[in-house]
Order: structure tokens, then sequence, then C-alpha cells
């Protein structure tokens, strides 16, 4: 008698009758979570070291912008909360409404905004201070999700279906340069261009697309002498290293003094006044000072791994038949990387000075409540996938308890004959 074929046809009978099959956990990603919480720790570390002598000679307070980079944290963690709890369906529904509310932000900053050295982009809401162009991003990118999943076939077929999207963006655009705001606009034109391209549109059409954006882009620098004199210090800092070169040429200082290993933890020296804006767009050449080139690599390697996570985010999604979550969690990705690039490039003179946040790093309030959401989106975007994994799971062990009897029916049959034997 074959002993070891009537065990395993016993096995195959219980786990039949009894669902023992593995189902995956309806559960959120702990990884994200703990990535996004290491990113925000740090960032409140930081700021609180670089700001300092900051807030002492704005405000005599040295624990000014500490205080309110912990408030606008703890702000963020109640919105992505509340985020958290929204279906994506919700934001599926009513992305073109959130587009227009982006567009109205934008025309209000225009109209009745605070400028800021030379910068109109703030809407002042009591002690608030809104920067329009932070929910902007997030807003449009929901609206080119949507879009990308209702208009899908006419993107990758015609040219008008690949145009739409595009048009929209000029306005907004439009908008954002009225400000002016170059930075943001780079952002969501590079990408809507990475949307475009992984939902499949046409490889000439980013040809043309890319080199209309390298037009407008130059056209805007020689429109502006401010822009032309970025790109002149950005090409050679120190040609003039206390005009227009002081900037990069005292990040490039932190770089430098920061060495492997850093001078330690509140040592910084370019934060005592020689580098401006140190705890928000140049927050990474403190880190470098203090915390050395190690210090930066691990940081990369957190928001590395934020971006990675949103872009297998968008890969299962699509593979689940989600595609307005898919294509949101591929634009938050793209978004995030981009624009770590950018600040980072910027400090460390790789690229001209853009006035981008690093995301869940730097200080701003607007910013560190969008970038919140942003990730509180991919957990949601996350959590749904394993729901669906799930009931696509239960689905199938249903199908095979109905088939339990015929099981039953191979089992004894094969007992019998083996009994024979």
């Amino acid at each position: 008698m074959n002993f070891s074929a009537t065990s395993s046809n016993l096995q195959a009978l219980f786990a039949a009758r009894h669902n023992t099959a593995k189902t995956p956990l309806a559960m959120y990603d702990v990884g994200l979570v703990m990535v996004a919480l290491a990113l925000v720790s740090i960032g409140v570390i930081m700021v609180a070291s670089a700001s300092m002598p900051e807030g002492i000679a704005k405000y005599n307070n040295q624990y000014f912008f500490i205080i309110r980079h912990t408030i606008f944290s703890c702000l963020a963690f109640i919105v992505a909360l509340i985020v958290l709890m929204i279906p994506i369906s919700i934001w599926q529904k009513y992305n073109p409404y959130l587009l227009l509310l982006a567009f109205g932000l934008l025309v209000a900053v225009l109209l009745v905004g605070r400028s800021v050295n030379g910068a109109q982009r703030w809407l002042t809401l009591g002690p608030l201070n809104i920067q329009a162009a932070e929910p902007t991003k997030l807003f449009f990118f929901c609206f080119l999700a949507g879009y990308l999943e209702r208009r899908h076939t006419e993107v990758t077929e015609n040219i008008k279906g690949f145009l739409k999207p595009l048009i929209v963006f000029f306005v907004l655009g439009l908008c954002l340069w009225l400000q002016p705001d170059l930075g943001t606009t780079i952002v969501m034109f590079i990408t809507t261009i990475g949307l475009l391209f992984l939902a499949g549109a046409k490889l000439w059409q980013f040809v043309g697309l890319l080199m209309t954006g390298a037009v407008l882009f130059i056209t805007m620098i020689l429109l502006e002498e401010y822009r032309m004199r970025r790109i002149t210090a950005f090409l050679d800092p120190w040609a003039d290293p206390f005009g227009t070169g002081y900037q990069l040429t005292q990040s490039l200082m932190a770089y430098g003094r920061g060495d492997w290993f850093g001078q330690g933890l509140g040592n910084s020296i370019q934060k005592l006044q020689f580098l401006p804006e140190a705890h928000t767009d140049f927050i990474v050449a403190i880190i470098a000072e203090e915390l050395g080139h190690v210090g930066i690599v691990i940081l990369l390697a957190l928001l590395l791994t934020l971006v990675i996570k949103a872009i297998l985010l968008g890969k299962r999604a699509l593979e689940q038949q989600m595609p307005f979550a898919g294509y949101l969690a591929y634009g938050i990705g793209i978004w995030f990387a981009f624009q770590t690039f950018v600040n980072i490039g910027g400090s460390a003179g790789m690229l001209p000075t853009k006035g981008l946040t690093l995301p869940l790093v730097s200080y701003g309030g607007s910013s560190m409540i969008i970038m919140a959401m942003a990730v509180a989106l991919l957990i949601r975007i996350d959590f749904e996938i394993r729901c669906a994994m799930l009931n696509s799971k239960k689905k199938t062990n249903g199908s095979s308890k109905k088939t339990a009897p015929q099981i039953d029916d191979a089992v004894e049959s094969s007992l019998e004959g083996e009994s024979h034997a």
C-alpha cells in the first residue's frame, strides 16, 4: 500500500474542507510607514539644528522655527490620518474638482497673495501661510491619473488625447510662471512626461514635447535677468563668491567640511548666518556638514526606498486592474524622485538652485502637509491592493470549496484502489 500517496490525498482533502491556504494580510505597508517617519524625524532634528541662529537673528528666539516645524509635522500627521481613511475611489471621482481647486488657488495667489523676496506665492489665512503651488502639484497629478484612466486608448492612439493634459498643464504652468515659480513648473512638466510615457504614448510625441519644453525653458531664463544670473553662478560660482555665487559657494563649503563622518550634530559653521536658507532649500548642505557623506547616503537611501515603493505600488495596482491608483502612485514616485534630485543637485552645485524643498525633511508647512498627504495616498493604495488580493484569494478558495465533494470521491476511490492492491 502506498502510504505517502494516501497521506498527500488526505492533506489535500483537509485543505479543501478547512481552507488552510495562506492568504495575504490586509494591512498597511509597515516599511513605507517607517521610511516616512524616519524622514520626518531626520527633518525635525536637522531643522532644529540648522534654524537656531536664524531664529535668534530674526525673532530673538532660537526655538522659533523648530516649534513651527514641529507643529507643521503634527498637523501633517493628522491630515495624513484623515487622507488614509478616504477610499481611492473618492479621489478618482472628484479629481476634476481638485483640478479646479488648484486653478482657483493659483488665481487667488496672483490676486491677493503675499509677496516675499519678489515672489508672490503665498496665501495668508490668519497665522498660516499657504504656498498654493504645493497642493497644485498633488491635485494636478490626481487629475492626470484620472485622465489616463478614462482616456488611455485615446492617449496612446492619437495626438489629440496626448495634447489635452498638456493644455491643462500649460494653463497651470502659466499661472505658476506669473508668480514666478519655475521650479514647480519643471517638476510638474517632468512628472507629466513620465506619466504619459508609462501610459504608453508614442515616442515621437515625447521628442517633440521635450524639444518644445527645452525651448520654453531657455526662453523663460532669457526673459528674466535673475534666472540668467543663477545659471552663470551655477556654471562658475567662484567667479563671484560674494555676489551671485555666494549661496552656492557657502553650500559647497558645508559639503567640503563634512567629509565622510561630519563635524557632529549641531557643529555646523555655515548655518551661523553664512549660508542663507540653511533650514529650507539648503538643509542637505547642513546635513552633509554635520553628519558627513555617510549621513547623506543614509538620507538618499531612505528617499530612494520611498520612490521605489511608490513605483512598485503603481505596477501592482495596474496588475490588479486599478489604473487610477496605479498612475497616481507612479506620479507621486516621479514627483518625489525629481524634486529630491533638484533640491540636492542645487545645493551640491550640479544644478541651478530652484527653491524646492526636500520631501518630508525641509522646513515648510505647506510642503510638509502635502507631502504627508501624498505618502498617505501611497499607504492607502497599498492597503486597497492588499484587500483586492485578499478578496481574489477568497473567491479562489470559495470555488475550491464547491469542488470538495469531487475531491472526496477522488480520495475515496484512491483509497479503495490502494486497499485492493
